[in-house]
């Protein structure tokens, strides 16, 4: 065995997430098998963003720095032969930004030892990353516990001569989640044309953009659930829910170079229509249920006000005479769910950091501390300029599994009822 036979750097507690302005504590230990002639020995604490314009390449073109802290354990000497342990002990900033990984850049916190040793000898180095958590308080976000609400309306030409249109409008309970929490969906279609739409898709979509030389935007499908069409001359309403996997928060305060951003999108593609929501995927959960009145009976309490829709063209006024009244919706059914695990087996979080609590379809909550997600798994990234494939991340920390490739449920989800009967009745707005 060489001179050197153990360098390496503990936390203590062996703890690996920590929060901006603790102190991070630990010890430097070094075993050796002879003695060892040193100019210094210096412990370094840092943490700095890197972006690439190439996946999962290293080399970065645009960088910043957190911060960056030296200690010296030791000056000149000679270390003998046996085991030698070197506390040290920094103070990380308020203002350090929650670790990250993405394919074209990430957010990296670490703790660096180095030997330094007498002119024409080897230095020995070792590091050590830990991860900073600085939890988003959904609470702190104007109007977040709010419903969500958009509308679209697209008009279309069918069968050469005819004209109609589609109204499409899509609500959720809030505007912000936590991993664990059930996004409730509510949509209504209003066909009035004498042509039957495509499939409802909806998705929830995390845009995570890095700044290089140009903006690059790394758009992925994250969940992904598709409803029945609509009818001719028919009104449908659609509810269902996603269940949020574990995801990197948004934004990420404190660094330039990366945000991360969260959406629903609706769509048909036939007649094409899309409506999209931007949620906030948070780590402290919204503290109250939205107080929004109800809108009618048998709708929920987020869902739009009913819209009272124009009269068919006069072409087609005898072929509606017959069917049924346009203000009598129906109830979409799901084709088909990307979540078909429970999703406590899809979770996964920094070695060290707590799980989360067992979902209800309420707000999470967490007695401990909220679960640190740094990296997502890959789906359908594109970017601002030119395309490129799926490129999944090399970390070995990507948490949510890969939605795309799973084929049909093994097992249906919860339904809209089945969800809301577990839901506690002192959250409801008539209690």
């Amino acid at each position: 065995m060489g001179r050197v036979q153990l360098f390496e750097i503990s936390l203590s507690h062996d703890r690996v997430v920590y929060s901006p302005g603790e102190p991070l504590a630990g010890t430097v230990r070094v075993r050796l098998g002879a003695p060892l002639p040193f100019r210094a020995i210096r412990v370094t604490c840092t943490g700095s963003c890197g972006v690439s314009n190439k996946a999962n390449d290293a080399a970065w073109v645009a960088e910043e720095d957190y911060f960056n802290s030296s200690l010296s354990l030791a000056d000149k000497g000679s270390l003998p032969a046996g085991e030698h342990s070197f506390p040290f002990q920094f103070l990380l900033p308020a203002t350090a930004p929650t670790s990250f990984e993405g394919p074209f850049g990430k957010i990296v916190h670490q703790v660096r030892a180095a030997i330094h040793t007498p002119r024409f000898s080897k230095d020995h180095k070792c590091s050590l990353v830990f991860y900073i958590l600085s939890p988003l308080n959904l609470n702190s976000i104007p109007d977040i516990e709010q419903p969500n609400v958009a509308s679209a309306t697209k008009k279309f030409s069918y069968k050469l001569v005819k004209t109609g249109s589609v109204v499409l409008t899509a609500s959720t309970d809030l505007r912000g989640y936590v991993v664990g929490q059930a996004l409730q969906l509510h949509a209504d279609i209003e066909n009035q044309s004498g042509k039957d739409t495509s499939p409802v898709v909806a998705s929830l979509l995390q845009k995570v953009s890095y700044k290089a030389k140009r903006w690059i935007h790394d758009v992925r499908t994250i969940a992904e659930v598709e409803g029945a069409g609509v009818k001719a001359w028919r009104r449908a309403q659609w509810h269902e829910q996603i269940l949020v996997p574990a995801l990197p928060q948004s934004a990420l305060p404190g660094c330039s170079l990366i945000h991360i951003d969260y959406y629903l999108q609706v769509s048909l593609k036939a007649p094409e229509a899309t409506v999209t929501l931007p949620v906030f995927i948070g780590n402290i959960a919204v503290n109250h249920a939205p107080l929004s009145p109800r809108p009618g009976p048998g709708l929920p309490p987020w869902a739009p006000p009913l819209v009272v829709p124009s009269a068919p063209p006069q072409e087609e006024a005898e072929a509606a005479a017959g069917g049924p009244h346009f203000l009598d919706p129906v109830s979409l059914s799901t084709k088909s769910h990307s979540q078909q695990q429970p999703l406590l087996a899809t979770l996964g979080s920094v070695p060290g950091a707590p799980e989360p609590c067992p979902q209800d379809g309420s707000p999470a909550s967490y007695p401990l501390r909220p679960p640190l997600c740094i990296s997502t798994g890959a789906t359908v990234p594109y970017f601002a300029e030119g395309s490129g494939g799926p490129v999944p991340t090399t970390s070995t920390l990507i948490l949510p599994p890969e939605y795309s490739s799973w084929g049909y449920p093994y097992e249906a989800p919860p339904s809209y009822e089945q969800s809301c009967g577990g839901v506690d009745p002192s959250l409801t707005p008539e209690s």
